[in-house]
């Protein structure tokens, strides 16, 4: 009884720690915002107020990622049976979203802005340019532990690298002005910014939208994993297979496996085993398996689930 108890507590540390880097990570970014956008006035830098602009998102990003890994740590009740796995890709959507949004408006102001170029402040553009590069690195670094693995975390360490990249740009256009004059730079460094936030949101938002329709994970061959339980001795036949992503990590199987005509404690060997292979090679640790003797209803690997109340019209 010790061991899930154990496993539990490593959880919740794992999580305190994660959320004390998100609020540390938090408070320096809101801080540099308002240094930002008032800078980015005085400056009259379209760089630094798309940065500062991006830099808003991120808190806003940083919030919702540590409100979700606080409520994914609760534990599944009768309202919530998967418990809130899902809250961390949810929070990925809606990063990823604000994410597209703020390019765009990016595009827009950069646009105008080439066909009027203002004058910028080269010192003031970097300056704080070089005080926000160094911020953002350390709140990405704050961030990155643990992101590979966690679509939340990963959605927030892109808002923050997003701001690292940008926020050189802005030192690097700052410096060519201040030699050269060319005030165009600063506008042409918001599209780059704009296109690299684009660039990294997109590939949020897709996984994102995939789990959330409970697409076949990606890196599950079907095939091969219909081939090798069809392999496992006793089983006849699959159908009514399902496999979905509850989140980044956490798959979950349900399946109807046809056997011999057995007694059910001939039938546990036959779940151990499936189960077994389950988690050694596909890593899916929950999983649904209901044995039958014969195929009680149309026999199709992948069943179509129709509304029951389509199904009694038909009745």
């Amino acid at each position: 009884m010790s061991a899930p108890s154990h496993t539990h507590s490593h959880i919740g540390d794992l999580a305190n720690q994660t959320t004390k880097r998100l609020a540390l990570s938090l408070g320096l970014t809101a801080a540099f915002v308002v240094i930002e956008i008032i800078t980015g006035i005085f400056g009259n830098s379209l760089a630094l107020l798309t940065d500062a602009a991006h830099n808003f998102t991120d808190v806003i990003a940083l919030g919702l990622s540590w409100y979700a890994v606080k409520l994914a740590t609760q534990p599944a009740h009768s309202g919530k049976t998967f418990g809130y796995h899902r809250v961390g890709i949810l929070v990925a959507l809606v990063n990823s979203t604000t994410l597209v949004l703020i390019a765009l408006g990016i595009f827009y102001e950069a646009w105008k802005r080439f066909i009027s170029p203002p004058e910028v402040d080269s010192t003031i553009l970097i300056g704080v340019g070089a005080l926000a590069f160094f911020i953002n690195l350390g709140t990405a670094w704050l961030v990155k532990s643990g992101s590979e693995h966690d679509l939340n975390l990963r959605s927030t360490f892109l808002h923050l690298m997003g701001d690292v990249m940008s926020t050189l740009g802005a030192v690097i256009a700052g410096i060519i002005i201040a030699f050269t004059n060319w005030n165009w730079l600063d506008p042409l460094v918001s599209v780059l910014i704009g296109a690299f936030i684009l660039w990294n949101a997109w590939g949020i938002l897709r996984q994102s939208i995939h789990i959330l329709l409970e697409s076949t994970p990606e890196n599950i061959n079907m095939d091969s994993m219909v081939t090798d339980l069809l392999k496992v001795e006793g089983v006849r036949d699959i159908h009514d297979l399902h496999v979905w992503s509850i989140n980044e990590n956490l798959c979950a199987l349900s399946a109807h496996i046809i056997t011999d005509d057995v007694m059910v404690s001939a039938g546990l060997p036959i779940q151990r085993n499936l189960n077994e292979i389950l988690v050694r090679k596909y890593n899916i640790r929950h999983a649904t398996l209901q044995l039958e003797c014969e195929c009680a209803g149309q026999n199709l690997l992948y069943c179509d689930i129709h509304d029951a109340s389509h199904m009694r019209e038909k009745v």
